[in-house]
């Protein structure tokens, strides 16, 4: 949740971006405003949770040397898993105009 909250002008926004992104990165919320009615909001991004791959490989790793061997992957969650990735459709993702 943000700090505080901050209303400007589209004006603002444009002649001073830099310092609205100072305060986005200081935790306030940007309400952009046109004739006193939201048009846009910017605010931090969220924090991304979880393990990035690279750390999810080394500990893959790193528990197949504990174990002395490498797990191998159930034959019918394998196929199941495959039968996924075969299956899947392209996104329609419309380009911007």
């Amino acid at each position: 949740m943000a700090k505080d909250v901050v209303h400007i002008s589209e004006a603002e926004a444009a002649n001073n971006f830099g310092a609205l992104m100072e305060r986005v990165r200081a935790g306030a919320e940007v309400i952009i405003e046109r004739d006193a009615k939201p048009v846009a909001v910017v605010r931090p991004a969220e924090v991304v949770r979880g393990r990035p791959i690279s750390e999810c490989i080394a500990l893959a790793e790193a528990h197949a040397k504990e174990l002395g061997y490498e797990p191998t992957l159930d034959p019918d969650f394998a196929a199941d898993l495959e039968e996924i990735i075969n299956s899947r459709k392209s996104r329609n993702t419309p380009t911007w105009e």
